[in-house]
């Protein structure tokens, strides 16, 4: 061939700034859509799993797992030596999955089974997106795959197309709980995301053109390039793997944290989530604006500071506490992720690596998400990824190597003097109990000394790290005796108080229950025990279960959503009928369990509770039969949803007795829901009225409660109605009604720090 053939078979300037520009839009617009349609397709599966946390960690799981099948099929399929093959076979297969949109549940799946929560949700997630999803997944590898094959002069470095896509899932996921949710119902925001599926479709058949247009002698030319480049060894692609699947595992670890043993606010979630994208963004850029050495250096602080945070505890500064272990998440996911960036094999290898890179997200995603729910009854899962962390570090020479071989007697000594102690009841055990933070966090910031003075391995690091985290554990921050209980539902904290008074129900740092055990001079309670926290009789739901009891004139039949300390079994009276619903086995065994709580077995000692999402079980009971409904479910310190929608008071209404009336509790420290639950029964054509009022009593452990009473007239609620303490309440205007199909929970965020002001 002539050089004036070569030439003309070269591609031009502007071609490669249109096969640039075609492949960014389509990676970009993939992304976005790969994850906006978690949040989507999450926020409709919620309402069958009572809005638990840990639907969002199994749903990851799911995420993870079937982008490793995208990211095997697209590497596969680039085998092919023909360039027709996988365009023709990947847009048939977009084709086929645009088939099953708009996004739904399928058929089928209407009520989750009473236990395996985590797998009926599995496949729940599988035949209803599964196949969409699946497509979307290999795009990424595979349109990097393809754009290395159109002889664009970018081709040999690729990877830069991995920090689009991952601004497309950065923005995807900041714009859902911003801008989507607020703005458009799920109806909506489904037709949009159908919408855009066919629009990728139409770029991805641009990019196949484009591929297949390409000249043969440039593809060719891009082939003998890589040529030289050796195979990855499989030390190599194990690394990748164990990169990979340790920030991975500490994503859904420190969401669970933060959800669990900080604060369980709503959209917590979101936050870890984008930081972890952010780090994709910024290592795979051409020039990173954050220098990997750099990571490297503050990666050992990071882990220290996570190992300070968790010694000091949750509740000390809130905000500070929450940053925090997010900052230094980023600053150890940076690190893993710049040795993944820095580790990157040529482009020839590049499908084989996103598939190393999936199967250890999924690994991490496993253990986190699946394993560690079921193994450990505490958030074990976070200190275990943040010492493997250390492990992600390179392996170094060390400074000093004559004196560095006698840490590790050193290491052994340190720890059998620091941890022996708390198994004993002597003076050096409390002092140790009692400066926790300093003792922990001195080792931990010993952690990091070895690598940032003495350049140490990361062996030793790991170590030093590991005797940190156990002295936490030996040394525990919560003041009292202190158990845990853990479930797909989330951990719960049974605690103690030192002087053996209160025994109290928590989850993270909010409480949801306690009973007085003895009495101030130190004597057991005896009898029927009284209800305290949110349920005492001078309380809202205490206000309102006397006035109902009283214009009745009779027993009443009542029903309870949500069991927690089950408290509320000694709101009874001889002779009344009371059913609660609860979705949580193991918050059952915990009220029935008279070392932790007695309310059950004093009030209710035939206490027959219904398991399941109270949505469907509720929905169950015969029409028109109780006199009172009390909504008291949570989820974390966040509102089960669906359990606060139109549909879900019109479900209470239709069950409701001729004078019945609904109380809802609604004592949220991030969510103001008043103003909620008085819409949904307006919408209803109930009138409501709100009571707030603190006890001042909290240190007897009975708080400030917020409670709406629904009813169809004031004379069914009786006394209150001429309280001055309760207040009937209109909707606010222009607020909108949630329903099954629209939710603003930033609203109601917003609403409750505009109140606090």
């Amino acid at each position: 061939m002539s050089s004036a053939e070569i030439l003309k078979d070269q591609p031009s300037a502007s071609r490669n700034r249109l096969v640039l520009s075609i492949y960014t839009a389509a990676i970009f617009l993939s992304a976005l859509l790969l994850f906006s349609v978690q949040p989507l397709f999450t926020k409709m599966v919620l309402p069958r799993l009572g809005g638990s946390p840990a639907v969002w960690s199994v749903a990851m799981v799911f995420f993870q797992t079937l982008l490793l099948a995208g990211y095997a099929y697209a590497h596969f399929l680039m085998r092919i030596r023909s360039r027709a093959v996988p365009v023709a076979v990947h847009l048939s297969l977009l084709v086929v999955a645009m088939l099953t949109l708009p996004l739904s549940i399928a058929g089928g799946w209407g009520e989750p089974p009473t236990s395996g929560y985590a797998f009926w949700l599995l496949g729940l997630f599988a035949v209803s997106i599964g196949l969409p999803f699946f497509a979307l997944a290999a795009n990424n590898p595979l349109l990097q795959a393809w754009f290395v094959r159109t002889g664009h002069p970018a081709g040999p470095d690729p990877y830069f197309l991995y920090a689009s896509s991952n601004i497309g899932s950065f923005l995807a996921l900041l714009s859902y709980p911003v801008l989507l949710e607020p703005m458009f119902t799920l109806h909506s925001q489904d037709l949009m995301w159908t919408f855009g599926y066919g629009l990728l479709i139409v770029l991805i058949a641009a990019c196949g053109t484009l591929l297949l247009r390409s000249p043969v002698l440039a593809v060719t030319d891009m082939e003998a390039e890589d040529t030289d480049a050796p195979p990855p060894a499989w030390s190599l692609r194990a690394r990748w793997i164990f990169l990979a699947a340790v920030p991975s595992g500490l994503l859904i670890a420190v969401t669970a944290h933060i959800s669990t043993d900080v604060a369980a606010a709503p959209l917590l979630w979101v936050l870890p989530l984008s930081l972890y994208l952010l780090t994709w963004v910024l290592v795979f850029q051409s020039r990173p604006l954050l220098p990997h050495k750099w990571m490297l250096m503050v990666q050992p602080l990071a882990i220290a500071g996570v190992v300070i945070l968790l010694a000091v505890g949750g509740e000390q500064n809130l905000l500070l506490t929450l940053g925090g272990h997010q900052l230094c998440f980023f600053l150890i996911a940076m690190g893993c992720h710049g040795e993944l960036a820095r580790r990157r094999p040529a482009a020839k290898y590049l499908t084989g690596f996103y598939v190393a890179l999936s199967f250890g997200g999924m690994l991490g995603g496993l253990f986190a998400g699946l394993i560690a729910p079921y193994s450990f009854s505490w958030v074990a899962e976070y200190p275990i990824l943040l010492a493997l962390a250390a492990l992600c570090r390179p392996e170094t020479s060390e400074r000093l190597p004559r004196w560095s071989r006698w840490y590790w007697p050193f290491l052994a000594v340190l720890a059998v003097a620091l941890i022996a102690p708390a198994y004993s009841s002597g003076k050096i055990g409390l002092w140790l109990e009692n400066h926790r933070t300093w003792v922990a966090g001195g080792v931990g910031v010993l952690a990091a000394l070895l690598a940032l003075a003495l350049n140490a391995s990361r062996w030793k690091i790991f170590a030093t790290v590991v005797v940190a985290l156990i002295l936490i554990r030996a040394y525990p921050s919560d003041n009292g005796r202190v158990e845990t209980v853990r479930s797909f539902f989330g951990v719960h904290k049974i605690v103690v108080t030192p002087d053996g008074q209160y025994h109290v129900l928590m989850h993270g740092t909010t409480i949801h229950g306690a009973q007085k055990f003895l009495n101030d001079d130190g004597s057991k309670v005896e009898g029927r025990p009284e209800p305290i926290s949110y349920y005492h009789r001078d309380g809202g739901i205490g206000q309102a279960i006397t006035a109902i009891r009283a214009r009745k004139g009779a027993p009443l039949r009542v029903a309870v959503i949500g069991v927690g300390a089950g408290t509320l079994a000694c709101a009874s009276e001889l002779g009344e009928t009371w059913k609660f619903f609860e979705i949580d086995q193991t918050m059952v065994d915990t009220a029935r369990d008279p070392r932790y709580f007695s309310y059950v077995q004093n009030c209710e000692p035939d206490f027959k509770p219904v398991i399941g999402d109270a949505r469907l079980t509720f929905a169950k009971e015969p029409d028109g039969i109780y006199d009172l409904i009390i909504v008291d479910a949570y989820s974390s310190d966040a509102i089960p949803i669906h359990l606060a929608t139109q549909e879900a008071m019109r479900i209470y209404k239709d069950k409701l007795a001729p004078q019945g009336a609904v109380v809802m509790h609604v004592s949220n420290r991030h969510l103001e829901l008043e103003s909620v639950v008085v819409g949904i029964a307006d919408a209803n054509d109930l009138k409501s009225w709100v009571y707030n009022e603190d006890s001042g009593r909290d240190d007897e452990y009975i708080f400030a409660t917020d409670v709406v009473v629904s009813a169809r007239d004031e004379a069914d609620v009786g006394a209150l109605a001429s309280s001055d303490k309760w207040v009937e309440t209109e909707p606010t205007e222009n607020q909108r009604v949630w329903t099954d199909d629209y939710s603003n929970i930033l609203g109601a965020v917003y609403r409750r720090l505009r109140d606090g002001e």
